[in-house]
């Protein structure tokens, strides 16, 4: 019976577990003031390590600081009981401080302080304490004296030699050296122990001398300690000689027994040791034989661990550093000569002391809040876990209704402000103990601000910016920001808040300026700050210089036309090869241009134009390249354009090293225009063999440069020349250069660790460039391991780019590290990078899914959220599936598609609102917790129907057609009604371009989808605005504007005949017409032809005759031939001469006579008609003329 209650006394535990939220602890600012103003328990800051030697020479200090407020006071224990500091002189406590000082100048024994000492700091809210400090005096005991028989041994055997040091704390240093104090050789031969004794593998005949002393160097003490030397004699067969001595033949002709390997360290075939985690394991096999055995190391069933492997003295030693669980094992030494060989096997087991997996941290909570505190150690054997309040083991300690001791956790529930209290958890097994501090600390505060009072901030136009507001309360206070003192909380669309209290605005405009209003509010009160942004346009250059090539002693300049805004103080500077320019005569400086006047060739360079305000600024640059005196004979050398440099010639290679060789070449010609640079190009035959890429550029005035090379490369290289112009031809390639073999230097990129599988954990990477193997065999090495575990690192050697981490935990996170390597060997480390091993469906749903505030298209929902481990990877969202079940409008088609949203949150009581919502409609909905891969099971479903709203637009509205009075509308029904349909709302007015005319309004039944309207003014054009309602109201305007139809245009044809515009234009016409042919008459009245001479003075030709009425005849017979150019009808009659009176001066160059009549004189005419003598000239007519002007 009373197991079954404990089964239901652990289930109810975790149900209650699971069932819990905590709340989200509260981090306290490092502000001067609210410090000052927080009560807080202590904390220990500095301590003495537990293992305390000290050297007897000097007092004694044993540390103890901590912080809190009030300041903590200090006391001590010293081997379990109170240490009453006042009653020994020799021991002072530091002021503000818990630190011992123990002074020995009066005298005294430190020895008589040897004992366990501990540090307790409290005050008014816990105490704290420190660890256990044993404290122990160095000590340097004297050799024990003896008296040392001469070692006699036989020439070929082994040997060991004693050393036997005294024991010191800590253990002293040992070694040999001989009576001059130089070391004794060792090698393969000869070598020390771990132990400290010297071992002879075989002796040989030069072993023999009289001062083999074992030395032994304490480290406190500083001090060096011998023992009596030992006489080594040596029994050979033949005589030795020196001089027969040879490392081939090391005995000298000599015969000496040979014999197989045996073990002088450890004996025996197997032994065993234990080890420590994270300590370093050391193995050692020494082994007798003639010749020299050699050594070996295995570990059965496995690989040794390469990367933490080292082997010393000469093999006979294995040290493997930061021994984990997965060393343990067995290991194998192997000891061979020509003979034979032999075997020992060593059982290493790895021991572990407690080590942290979660470590608890300080705790600070308001007044009803939740919290926790979480313990948990590892270890071999399993450490056990014990929690103390106040230095007190918890179980002694007064009850707290608000504390549950589960296990390794503490559960916080409503805290009061009496709560406060320091706890200790304590993780012992037989290795050793771990004791950690946390304090948990109840407070209340009102909201404050932390920042600065009325900042002004100023940020460019279309750049992010960032409000900042840090605040601190508790409760955690709400943070809400307003612009200009009104509206609703700024969140969402370009503003996002962070919760810090960070205002960020995505793209700031005009529009954005303002004062932006912080407001912090909890139960206790509120607090606000302001602040206040100004948007200003950015500076740039809108005409920037450009490059230019001058003649020495002429002018150039650069011009740099800034634009920037005129509320902000600008700087305009110039530098010339990124050194300030000295502005005097020669160098002057306007708002727009740079003026260098008598240019030489100190000028040449780059110049940069800056323009730079408080908070941004802009800049531009051109080179001014100074060229030679024009020729004396500017033609000539005017007379070629520029044109492209050739190529660089007589590429030579020197100065080779590792990484880096000098490249030395001739510039080509550069035709005219000077070369700005070089271009130095490459071409490897390893990895992208006729492959040319750029290596770097160089200026146009250097020919011999510095390559800096990668190892591992046969390099050949090229040179381009580059002017104004263009680039040349490259040059002929140089000879090959192999650089040597390196270790990588480059850290592997994109290293992450993500999860493909619940339980494993993908570690991928980018392979490094062909130019960065820098050596043959590129592989890489890669380590992982939990976080925050302290644990032992796994690794992995691959080539490739990815390594899957098996049989992991759900959702667990592990720090990651790479390495190259190559056969020359490894590169650095990566930084440590944290993944995650894979998720898996998350196991719980919200609960208590439930809606409030639905109107027609949005309602606020409310859900009780699920605990963050029942997830089961990173928390994405929770998201809401919703659907519309069924309209209320009878007969309505529509789409009953899914949609989803999702909402990212981590209050404890969170809520959002649904938005987009389909008026008058039926909806249904349920909520799942997602993570990246997985939804989680489905919480209630949940009903509910939005109210009423205004219909959408008609479906469509056009004019159907058009008579000459009248238009016929037609309408479709809206697509969503969002409600029922009581009506349509037609209004329409007269349009006179951008004025309308008064609006006439009708009303349709919800059945009635088309109207025809009667037009008082035919030619007039209406614009029609056309909605539907519902009982809420009118919803979305439809909007058409008459068209012009074709019988509208053919009516405006009609009766155009009767417009004023058109009558008066004819009129207008028709005068202009009737002007011009009376200016026309009148001008040839005036202007008739009389036959002349070409000279005044001569007599009239005989031609001329007189009528019988005594008037003259101005026709001849010439007037009845045709004129040279005119035409003929098909019957031959004489037609219309071509002759203008332009051909005979008229409007020309005619004159008046002294009796003021007009005579038109010929003018020099070349054609025939001139010649034949008399023209005749005919009465002019209005019809004459206007002949005359066609």
């Amino acid at each position: 019976m009373s197991r079954q209650g404990g089964h239901l006394a652990l289930a109810w535990m975790s149900l209650q577990l699971l069932l819990w939220h905590e709340s989200v602890t509260i981090e306290v600012p490092q502000d001067p003031k609210i410090l000052a103003d927080l009560r807080q328990p202590p904390t220990i800051t500095k301590q003495s390590v537990k293992d305390y030697i000290v050297d007897p020479r000097d007092n004694i200090i044993i540390e103890c600081e901590a912080k809190g407020n009030p300041v903590p006071t200090f006391s001590w224990r010293r081997n379990g009981k109170f240490f009453n500091i006042g009653k020994d002189l020799r021991v002072t406590m530091q002021k503000r401080s818990g630190t011992l000082e123990i002074e020995f100048r009066n005298g005294g024994r430190p020895e008589d302080y040897e004992g366990e000492y501990q540090c307790f700091a409290g005050n008014d809210y816990g105490m704290a304490m420190s660890n256990k400090i044993l404290l122990r005096v160095s000590k340097a005991p004297l050799w024990p004296k003896e008296v040392l028989e001469p070692v006699v041994v036989t020439e070929g055997s082994s040997l060991v030699l004693s050393c036997n040091p005294p024991p010191g704390l800590p253990p002293p240093v040992t070694f040999w050296i001989s009576s001059l104090m130089m070391p004794i050789r060792q090698d393969k031969r000869v070598s020390m122990g771990l132990n400290g004794d010297l071992y002879f593998s075989n002796v040989m005949a030069q072993d023999a001398q009289n001062d083999y002393s074992c030395s032994a160097r304490f480290l406190f003490t500083h001090t060096i300690q011998q023992k009596n030397p030992f006489t080594l004699k040596v029994l050979t067969n033949d005589p030795y000689n020196d001089t027969s001595y040879n490392d081939s033949d090391p005995y000298g002709g000599r015969k000496v027994a040979e014999s197989m390997p045996t073990f002088l360290s450890p004996l025996g075939s197997e032994s065993s040791k234990m080890v420590l985690r994270d300590e370093q394991l050391l193995l050692e096999c020494i082994a007798a034989g003639l010749p020299t055995p050699a050594i070996k190391w295995f570990k059965k069933g496995g690989d040794l661990p390469g990367h933490k492997v080292k082997f010393e003295m000469y093999n006979k030693t294995m040290k493997i550093i930061n021994v984990s669980e997965e060393d343990a094992g067995e290991y194998v030494c192997m000891a061979n000569n020509h003979l034979g060989s032999i075997r020992h096997s060593i059982f290493v087991q790895v021991r572990a002391a407690p080590y942290w997996l979660d470590k608890p941290t300080n705790l600070v909570l308001a007044p009803e809040e939740n919290g926790r505190l979480v313990c948990r150690a590892n270890g071999n054997p399993k450490p056990t876990i014990q929690w103390l309040v106040n230095s007190i083991p918890i179980d002694s300690s007064l009850p707290d209704p608000s504390r549950q001791l589960m296990g390794d956790t503490i559960i916080f529930r409503s805290v009061q402000m009496g709560s406060s209290a320091v706890y200790q958890c304590n993780a012992s097994n037989q290795h050793g103990y771990l004791l950690a501090n946390a304090f948990v600390s109840v407070i209340d505060m009102r909201p404050r601000m932390l920042g600065l009072k009325n900042q002004l901030i100023k940020v460019i136009e279309n750049n992010r910016t960032f409000l900042d507001c840090p605040f601190f309360g508790s409760p955690i206070p709400e943070l809400r920001w307003f612009k200009n003192g009104q509206g609703s909380g700024l969140d969402g669309g370009q503003y996002r808040v962070y919760v810090n209290g960070t205002l960020e605005i995505k793209r700031a405009k005009a529009m954005d300026e303002g004062t932006y209003t912080c407001v912090a509010s909890s139960i206790l009160g509120m607090a606000e700050n302001q602040v206040r942004l100004e948007v200003k346009e950015p500076s740039r250059i809108v005409l920037a210089p450009e490059h230019q090539s001058a003649v020495r002693g002429s002018t150039a300049r650069f011009n740099c036309k800034v634009k920037f805004d005129p509320s902000l103080p600008v700087t305009v500077t110039w530098t010339k090869d990124d050194k300030p320019i000295h502005l005097g005569r020669r160098l002057r400086k306007d708002d727009e241009t740079l003026t260098i006047a008598n240019i030489n060739e100190a000028d040449e360079g780059t110049y940069v134009c800056t323009v730079k305000t408080e908070i941004d600024q802009d800049s531009a640059s051109a080179r001014l390249t100074v060229l030679e005196e024009a020729s004396l004979n500017p033609s000539v050398s005017s007379a070629l354009p520029p044109d492209r440099p050739d190529p660089p010639m007589d590429l030579e290679l020197s100065d080779p090293a590792a990484r880096s060789v000098r490249l030395t070449w001739i510039p080509g010609n550069d035709h005219r225009s000077p070369v700005t640079e070089f271009l130095v190009q490459f071409e490897e035959d390893r990895w992208e063999p006729g492959r040319w890429q750029d290596l770097a550029t160089y200026p146009g005035d250097l020919t011999s440069v510095i390559l800096q090379l990668a190892p591992f490369v046969n390099y050949q290289f090229r040179v381009i020349a580059i002017n104004a112009v263009g680039q040349s031809v490259a040059s002929v390639p140089s000879p090959k250069y192999q650089t040597s073999s390196a270790a990588p230097d480059v850290i592997p990129r994109g290293l992450r660790g993500w999860g493909s599988e619940k339980d494993n954990m993908e570690i991928t990477w980018e392979p490094l460039l062909d130019l960065e193997k820098n050596g043959p065999n590129l592989h890489y090495s890669v380590w992982w391991r939990r976080k925050d575990s302290d644990g032992e690192w796994n690794n992995v050697t691959t080539t490739g780019t990815k390594h899957v981490v098996h049989n992991t935990e759900t959702y667990v996170p592990y720090e990651i590290k790479i390495q190259a390597r190559n056969d020359l060997g490894a590169g650095p480390e990566s930084n440590l990078v944290i993944g995650y091993s894979g998720e898996d469906k998350p196991t719980s749903a919200p609960t208590d899914l439930h809606i409030s505030k639905v109107d027609s298209t949005k309602g606020n929902i409310h859900w009780k959220p699920v605990n963050q481990d029942s997830v089961r990877g990173e928390f994405k969202e929770y998201r809401l599936y919703y659907w519309r079940k069924a309209s209320h409008v009878p007969g309505l088609v529509f789409s009953k598609e899914n949609k989803t949203k999702g909402f990212y949150t981590t209050m404890a009581q969170p809520s959002a609102i649904l938005s987009d919502l389909v008026p008058f409609s039926h909806y249904q909905m349920f909520m799942v917790v997602a993570n990246n891969h997985y939804e989680g099971p489905p919480s209630n479903s949940v009903e509910f129907s939005t109210k009423e709203g205004v219909p959408d637009a008609p479906s469509f509205f056009r004019i159907k057609r058009r008579g000459f009075d009248s238009i016929h509308l037609e309408w479709g029904k809206p697509t969503e009604p969002n409600g029922l349909l009581i009506g349509y709302r037609l209004k329409y007015q007269a349009a006179n371009g951008s004025r309308e005319g008064r609006p006439h309004l009708e009303t349709f039944l919800p059945n009635v989808t088309e109207f025809t309207l009667r037009l008082p003014d035919r030619s007039t054009r209406y614009n029609f605005y056309l909605s539907a309602l519902t009982t809420v109201g009118a919803g979305e305007v439809i909007i058409e504007e008459s068209p012009f139809f074709t019988n509208e245009a053919y009516i405006d044809q009609v009766d155009i005949a009767t417009q004023g515009w058109f009558i008066g234009l004819m009129c207008a016409i028709a005068l202009i017409i009737l002007i011009l042919l009376i200016v026309c008459f009148i001008k040839r009245s005036r202007g008739g032809k009389y036959p002349v001479r070409d000279k005044k003075d001569l007599p009239l030709d005989s031609v001329d005759h007189k009528d019988p009425d005594g008037s003259f005849d101005y026709h001849s017979d010439e007037d009845n031939k045709p004129l040279q150019g005119s035409q003929t009808s098909l019957e031959g009659n004489v037609k219309e001469s071509d002759d203008s009176l332009v051909d005979y001066g008229e409007g020309g160059d005619g004159q008046f006579n002294e009796d003021g009549s007009f005579i038109g004189q010929y003018t020099v005419k070349k054609d025939k008609d001139e010649t034949e003598g008399n023209e005749s000239s005919e009465a002019t007519s209005p019809v004459n003329a206007l002949y005359s002007l066609a």
